[in-house]
């Protein structure tokens, strides 16, 4: 199980990113992505805190560790600077909060976040198929997502992104230790959306290859 959408205490979520890291190993996972919530004003902060966390405990206790940011709620003029910001920081992946159904997302995020780069695409709600071709061109992941309320679009996001052959990748968008899921619990959460377990096996397999890309970079 690979998971690169999570958030602790350097956000809104409920645990210390080595508690969540520790808790994501007993439940199976292989690798968990810590990308919390950043804007201009905190950005800084929350990247020095993930790369020193990925200096010292990254590969400890057989879970790997990928630092990221998910930058939330920002003017969508401004998630391309805020983008090459976080990779100027040194920060290994970096997700957007996407135009998900379940809050005031602004218009043109997902669009901003494509054509800006960023790695994943988070909880897109309901996406256009422009911007699905624009993911599949840029190879930015969308999301298909655990997490109450923003999963309610994963249905839509599935069938368009395997219309256009747009790369997916599966998250819990974790809050809380009750957020993580097991393998099988995510691959249900993908039946759910319509899709197959063969797409979950390509999500993971997509996920896999993007931890791969950002940890040789830093090598």
């Amino acid at each position: 199980m690979i998971d690169l959408h999570t958030h602790t205490l350097l956000s809104d979520g409920e645990l210390l990113p080595a508690e969540l890291a520790r808790r994501a190993k007993v439940k199976g996972y292989r690798a968990i992505g810590i990308s919390d919530h950043v804007d201009h004003t905190n950005i800084e902060n929350v990247v020095t805190s993930m790369l020193r966390l990925s200096k010292h405990i990254a590969y400890h206790e057989g879970i790997t560790i990928l630092p990221g940011v998910e930058i939330t709620h920002v003017p969508k003029d401004m998630i391309r600077e805020l983008i090459g910001l976080a990779r100027k920081l040194g920060i290994f992946y970096v997700v957007v909060h996407g135009e998900t159904i379940a809050e005031p997302v602004e218009e043109g995020t997902n669009r901003e976040a494509i054509v800006g780069g960023a790695d994943i695409l988070a909880h897109p709600g309901l996406i256009t198929e422009d911007d699905v071709i624009r993911a599949k061109e840029m190879g930015v992941l969308l999301e298909i997502s655990g997490r109450k309320g923003h999963s309610l679009a994963n249905g839509h996001v599935g069938k368009l992104a395997e219309k256009h052959g747009a790369k997916l990748i599966f998250n819990t968008d974790s809050h809380s230790p009750s957020d993580l899921v097991s393998k099988e619990q995510a691959g249900n959460v993908v039946l759910g959306a319509g899709l197959t377990s063969g797409a979950f096996d390509t999500m993971q397999q997509n996920a896999f290859e993007l931890l791969k890309r950002a940890t040789e970079k830093r090598k």
